[in-house]
């Protein structure tokens, strides 16, 4: 009875430690997300006074600066913000789920989806922004309902679902190629910047969506959080452990999934940030407890630094998803070499 308590007391300390890491790793991610959105609102062309930007913020009308942050500065900020923290939460379910680091929606081919119904749009119909954006949603989740119901065998596979998720990727690829191809020479910048993913020309008036899918459906993704770390341990364990495994499943793929679809629609495919923003969490975290919020704040945090980079640290202005693309390689890199070590691969 002594050594089990002795043991009891060890498991008690030890999860007390581990949330307070979560606790207070999550606690600098979301203040270091805050110092990010002040930067957004005051870096640019011109340095404003944090007093003006606020005042601005607050409503009043100072000429120059009511402009440069109500107009440009604050949806560039929110949209990085919010399509950055829709990102990291639906690449981290993703992988869990599919129980493969590697897994993500860009992978899976989700993106190539919504990317592939927004350049037919741009390059075939010469649709304005809101049909692209309705275009980008509608691609998105048809390409998650083909991929699901083709999975579907005696029963659920995560082998069977990556592959098909490969397939269809390269296959969208492959019509995304086409399009470029074949489509006048005045549509192909657009459609290489929309695919590149940029926070370009972000509109308040566009972000609605983003904003309202992310509110709704974080709380969801959360109190499903305990079911999903038991779906890591197997489909067998977790159904023992009580866990309506298809159920469950459904529901955090079709959150996940309309919130990277709704992302997408919004900034294009930021490149890497799914993939990046799950591993590094839980790298910082520990796996102990769900990183769903974590994920969602590195996400969150990756689009805004490299937006930033983007931006200052070069002659010329890049958008956003190429800076992911350069972070996120060479982490890819390492990550294969880490798991090629391990047996892994």
């Amino acid at each position: 009875m002594k050594n089990q308590s002795v043991e009891v007391t060890f498991m008690m300390a030890g999860m007390r430690q581990r949330r307070r890491r979560w606790v207070l790793v999550t606690s600098l991610l979301t203040v270091l997300a805050g110092v990010l959105c002040c930067a957004m609102l005051l870096l640019g062309n011109t340095i404003y006074p944090v007093q003006e930007v606020i005042r601005t913020l607050l409503g009043e009308q100072i000429p120059g600066v009511s402009f440069a942050v109500n107009t440009i500065r604050l949806p560039r900020m929110l949209a990085g913000l919010f399509a950055g923290f829709a990102f990291g939460i639906a690449g981290y379910i993703f992988q869990t789920i599919l129980r493969n680091p590697l897994a993500n929606p860009n992978v899976l081919g989700i993106t190539s989806g919504s990317s592939a119904a927004a350049v037919l749009c741009i390059t075939v119909f010469h649709a304005n922004n809101s049909v692209i954006s309705i275009a980008s949603i509608i691609g998105g989740l048809m390409t998650v309902v083909i991929m699901y119901f083709l999975s579907q065998g005696k029963s659920f596979s995560i082998g069977r679902l990556i592959l098909i998720g490969i397939g269809i990727q390269a296959m969208l690829d492959a019509v995304i190629s086409y399009l470029l191809l074949v489509s006048a020479q005045q549509d192909i910048p657009a459609a290489l910047i929309w695919l590149n993913g940029s926070l370009n020309g972000s509109q308040i008036e566009e972000l609605p969506p983003l904003v309202i899918t992310v509110i709704i459906f974080t709380p969801i993704v959360i109190l499903l959080g305990k079911h999903l770390n038991m779906l890591e341990l197997g489909e067998h364990m977790a159904s023992s452990l009580g866990v309506a495994t298809n159920k469950t499943r459904i529901a955090l793929i079709v959150s996940s999934v309309l919130m990277i679809a709704i992302a997408t629609a919004t900034t294009g495919p930021i490149a890497f940030v799914s993939f990046l923003a799950g591993t590094i969490a839980n790298r910082i975290v520990g796996v102990s407890f769900s990183n769903i919020i974590p994920a969602g704040l590195v996400g969150a945090n990756l689009v805004l630094v490299a937006d930033l980079i983007g931006q200052f640290a070069f002659e010329y202005r890049f958008p956003v998803g190429i800076i992911t693309g350069l972070l996120g390689a060479p982490y890819l890199i390492l990550l294969l070499i880490r798991m090629n070590r391990k047996g892994e691969l």
